[in-house]
């Protein structure tokens, strides 16, 4: 139980510290940020459940005010922009990645970055693009075209993240909590 918990607080606190690498904001007012490569190691280090909740409490932790997003944006206004949908997507992108990871027995490296891909890229734009519809009154289909800028940087994420997963695996085998 302590180890799950640790293991929950230090991948939020990883999601956080991504956060610190400079973020690119499009004209549309989404970033490009290096914290959903954290969301996907959330899934393929910590499993499903374990992985979502991580997500969880880094978003109640933004929401509560803490200025943990890239370019040290928290608080509840977040909630509000376009970038909405990929925030209350999160945790979701999480939860499938580890999933696929927890279920589909193969090379780690090979599953985590597919996983990363359904997970953390598709599943995780689905949210994104309502979100954007709403928020900027677009249709879904203006608003999936607008998602495309995020694709290249997204799917060298899910790579870096299933490489990182496989490392980790060989290097830390009791830390991947997705396969035990």
């Amino acid at each position: 139980m302590e180890r799950n918990l640790a293991f929950i607080a230090l991948f939020a606190a990883l999601i956080a510290a991504l956060g610190l690498i400079p973020k690119f904001t499009l004209a549309f007012g989404v970033p490009i940020t290096a914290q959903t490569m954290g969301v996907m190691l959330c899934g393929t280090v910590l499993g499903a459940r374990r992985g979502a909740l991580a997500v969880l409490l880094f978003l109640a932790l933004v929401a509560l005010g803490l200025p943990l997003l890239a370019g040290g944006r928290g608080g509840l206004g977040v909630f509000a922009t376009p970038s909405v949908g990929f925030l209350l997507g999160w945790p979701v992108a999480a939860f499938v990645t580890g999933l696929i990871v927890e279920r589909w027995n193969g090379p780690l490296a090979l599953v985590a970055s597919v996983a990363s891909v359904i997970g953390g890229i598709a599943a995780l734009y689905v949210f994104g693009i309502i979100g954007l519809a709403v928020m900027l009154d677009k249709t879904l289909v203006q608003s999936a075209l607008l998602v495309t800028a995020f694709i290249p940087g997204d799917v060298i994420k899910a790579v870096f993240a299933g490489l990182i997963t496989s490392g980790l695996a060989r290097s830390r085998p009791a830390s991947l909590l997705s396969r035990s």
